[in-house]
């Protein structure tokens, strides 16, 4: 009878805030910790915490890579805390490249809403997964494998990106041939 009282005790003091709580609308105004934001009070919360506009206009693609990227991450988008989401556009000039990266934190999926990217992965024993995509398709990009995106076409690309995790880091390479 004590194991069944120690495990029932176990399992509610290692509950997450899910479980008493519908959502943890962050608290931008507290430091973020290693499990994210601590929670805003529920009168605190507007209909606007669960609205982000940032991601509507399309980003200057006039920089070094021909590339914007637009993120709707927590620390912008205080309703993704603690639900295990994020988004991201990106829109690419015709010849422009998101250069070789990875996200340590987050799997990647990428929707080609406008344009022909040609994308790849590089797997961890060096093999390379390489496929030209076109409007409509999707490719997804695994936890911390580096991989990348050049715009193929002649017109403008639009992608919209999602992440499960609501902030997914990035880690660039600083030189490497796509």
């Amino acid at each position: 009878m004590l194991h069944i009282l120690a495990l029932f005790s176990f399992l509610l003091v290692s509950s997450s805030h899910a479980a008493v709580q519908d959502f943890c609308v962050a608290d931008l105004t507290a430091p973020q910790g290693p499990a994210g934001y601590s929670c805003k009070t529920p009168a605190e919360v507007t209909a606007d915490d669960f609205v982000y506009s940032g991601i509507s206009v399309p980003g200057n693609t006039s920089t070094l890579f021909n590339a914007a990227i637009n993120t709707a991450f927590v620390d912008k988008f205080p309703g993704l805390n603690g639900l295990g989401v994020s988004m991201a556009r990106a829109d690419i000039a015709p010849g422009g490249v998101i250069p070789m990266h990875t996200h340590p934190g987050a799997s990647e999926i990428i929707l080609i809403a406008k344009g022909s990217v040609t994308a790849g992965l590089l797997s961890s024993d060096n093999s390379v997964y390489l496929k030209t995509l076109k409007e409509g398709d999707i490719m997804v990009f695994p936890q911390g494998l580096l991989h990348f995106q050049v715009n193929t076409g002649r017109t403008q690309a639009l992608l919209w990106v999602s992440f499960g995790i609501p902030n997914p880091g990035l880690q660039i390479l600083r030189q490497c041939a796509v």
